[in-house]
């Protein structure tokens, strides 16, 4: 089984889902394949390696940003302004510095929130335990993890961020074993791929950089590689969100048979006009 779920950040296809609702979907999903695996067979899951989600209960620390400072007035002219004319508010304040009320604001209470000024703090988690956690709850186990290091997302911003978070550009793939006989068959590769990705840890290769079909597709090395490393032509795949089918075409392409679950009707319609077009090239005539 090789799918990409909803990360939870926004898409609008998982707009409905509450942070609980989110988790519960992943879990039930896991916890389905417990009958769906054949003993031995192997759950592969491509997921962001974070989680960010609104938290009430995070402290609202308000700290200076000094390098978005478009102004020379600093915290400590305003203190000594204020202090010298107490009766003076903040807008007159900025008339006295020759600055906006804004920079007053900001340089006596800090403005790098994270979530916004005003807005509920955002918290981070690292995802890759909680799958590991419902992996073992249904009875599956973390076997192994791949990093997929893709082309920095955000490359053309500037500064990137405007706090210390890095710049997202990896995610996990996570793959869970169901207990049984594992067929082990290093003739799936050649001794080349072995060297280069096989029984590489990090594995790097471009994202789909045109989002113009599906909003979240990634790109078909990543399905291809899994399922020429753990399945056997002729073998079945497969991808409970299938999106816009990318699972199937590499299936087809590698001679698997494969399975496909989505819910969206557009995405059907997508995924079944590009596997058509798929099996009609691999059998050499028109669509």
């Amino acid at each position: 089984s090789v799918w990409s779920p909803p990360y939870f950040v926004g898409k609008h296809y998982e707009s409905h889902l509450t942070l609980d609702a989110w988790q519960s979907l992943l879990a039930e999903t896991i916890q389905l394949h417990v009958d769906i695996l054949r003993p031995g067979a192997f759950l592969a899951i491509n997921i962001a390696d974070i989680l960010c989600f609104a938290d009430e209960s995070m402290p609202r620390i308000q700290l200076p940003n000094v390098s978005k400072h478009r102004s020379p007035v600093t915290r400590e002219m305003v203190l000594d302004a204020r202090a010298t004319h107490p009766d003076l508010n903040r807008h007159q304040l900025a008339e006295l510095l020759g600055c906006s009320e804004q920079t007053i604001d900001r340089r006596l209470n800090g403005n790098n929130i994270r979530g916004g000024k005003y807005a509920t703090q955002t918290r981070c988690r690292t995802v890759a335990g909680m799958i590991e956690s419902f992996g073992l709850d249904a009875g599956l186990y973390l076997y192994d993890r791949r990093i997929w290091v893709k082309d920095p997302a955000w490359a053309n911003s500037h500064w990137h961020a405007s706090s210390y978070r890095a710049v997202d550009e990896f995610e996990y793939i996570l793959m869970l074993w169901k207990p049984g006989e594992t067929t082990v068959d290093r003739e799936r590769l050649t001794r080349d791929e072995w060297s280069a990705w096989g029984s590489r840890a990090v594995w790097s290769f471009p994202s789909v950089r045109a989002n113009d079909q599906h909003a979240a597709q990634f790109p078909i090395e990543l399905p291809r590689r899994l399922i020429r490393l753990l399945t056997d032509p002729g073998e079945v795949v497969l991808d409970c969100f299938m999106g816009s089918g990318t699972t199937a075409l590499a299936a087809v392409e590698l001679d698997r048979q494969f399975i496909g679950c989505e819910l969206t009707p557009e995405y059907v319609k997508l995924g079944r006009q590009r596997v058509a077009e798929a099996l009609a090239a691999r059998a050499g005539s028109p669509c």
